[in-house]
């Protein structure tokens, strides 16, 4: 398998020099062990002393839930230089927080841990210490756009679709008019087949749908496992609909009625959901907080093609019956790819709204035809919110943003 260059290896490989603990979170399979490998690689390159473990191995697991002290039985503790100790699968120690915070308090001089987490709510369950300012986390998503095209071995074009600042100034739009049916042709498999990295390097499209089923199953029967999930089929019945009703009102009552859950167990699974990367919540922006806090939130999935899978839907966005919420879907995935944090959604109770809000100074309407938007449907979020600029984003047309202006 090739080794494609991530976008976060270069905030990884400046956070290596910092005084922290440096954790790398991530859904399964996105190559989280990958880019360990190659920051050992880029460790080695500079002559340092860098050793890497995975904590798969049992006579490691049980050496380190024993004592962190037992590290030293595998690391020499009388170098002169810092060791780099990377750590892949930190989550199967016991107490991981203890271990990370014991090392970090006691050789700091001497140790820097780089460690991967496959499933943040196994984090989460087992960090008892929050571990406060001695970490840093990064969060490992299925490839970028950018990522993608590297895959295929399109380092120029890759170079130009991560080009930033293209909001204001449409720089990344006249750069990519050139080449944008080609483009578009890698944008099709892209948005299609997700970003998953072992997804992404297979080239048969059939094969591509079968390793897709395969991963989502595969991935979820373990996530299902470590957070104690004893009914499974409720589980993926409820997956299966989240998935379904993109961009749409989550209404936990409605959830539990349907797939025959507790409200409790609903929000539990949907928590799940989260921390092992599948989807995530979007709440509403509110002037009031404490409504805005208590007032039903989206669901978006981080992987087009996770959620393609659990639909088993791989037609062309303008076949399909789901577009806009598939637009939708798309855009979010690839805002947060991008870096972006804060984004939400605006609605009335009269049912006015705006799909996308980043960092409350834009906002976007997702539209496959530019003709869909209207400005006059706007005017009240204008009123409540002058300092933030509203902008349609369509599927093609080059009067006006597109999707793919979003892709990093």
């Amino acid at each position: 398998m090739m080794n494609v260059t991530r976008t976060i290896e270069k905030e990884l490989y400046r956070q290596v020099n910092k005084d922290n603990i440096l954790l790398l979170i991530g859904a399964r399979q996105v190559g989280k062990t990958t880019l360990l490998r190659a920051t050992k690689r880029h460790l080695e390159s500079q002559g340092r002393n860098a050793e890497s473990f995975t904590l798969e191995d049992p006579s490691l697991l049980a050496d380190l839930n024993e004592h962190p002290e037992n590290i030293f039985r595998y690391i020499n503790k009388e170098s002169d230089s810092k060791c780099y100790l990377l750590l892949d699968e930190i989550q199967y120690l016991d107490n991981p927080s203890n271990f990370l915070k014991y090392v970090y308090d006691q050789y700091n001089d001497k140790i820097k841990i780089i460690a991967t987490g496959s499933s943040a709510f196994y984090i989460d369950k087992k960090f008892s210490d929050s571990l406060a300012g001695r970490k840093r986390i990064l969060n490992i998503y299925p490839f970028s756009f950018s990522e993608f095209l590297r895959s295929k071995n399109e380092d120029k074009l890759a170079d130009k679709v991560n080009v930033s600042g293209y909001l204001k100034s449409q720089k990344k739009l006249n750069l990519l008019k050139p080449q944008k049916k080609k483009l578009e042709l890698f944008w099709q498999e892209y948005t299609t087949f997700g970003g998953y990295p072992k997804i992404v390097l297979e080239r048969d499209l059939k094969e591509k749908q079968d390793l897709l089923k395969e991963l989502h199953q595969s991935l979820l029967k373990k996530d299902i496992s470590e957070a104690g999930v004893k009914d499974e089929s409720k589980f993926y019945v409820l997956l299966k609909i989240l998935a379904s009703q993109c961009g749409e009102l989550t209404n936990y009552n409605e959830l539990a009625n349907t797939v025959g859950l507790s409200h409790t167990a609903v929000r539990h699974f949907i928590h799940i959901l989260q921390k092992s990367f599948i989807l995530r919540t979007m709440t509403p922006l509110h002037m009031n907080l404490r409504k805005e806090l208590t007032k039903m939130p989206k669901v978006f999935m981080y992987d087009p093609g996770y959620r393609n899978s659990l639909l088993n839907s791989f037609e062309m966005i303008e076949r399909r019956t789901d577009s806009g919420s598939t637009l939708e879907n798309i855009f979010f995935s690839e805002v947060v790819k991008s870096g972006v944090e804060d984004i939400r959604f605006w609605r009335t109770q009269d049912k006015k709204e705006v799909d996308f809000i980043l960092d409350e100074k834009s906002a976007f309407e997702i539209k496959i035809q530019a003709s869909k938007f209207k400005h006059n449907k706007y005017k009240k979020f204008a009123e409540t919110y002058p300092g933030i600029s509203l902008q349609p984003v369509v599927l093609k047309d080059e009067s006006c943003l597109e999707v793919m202006d979003f892709c990093s």
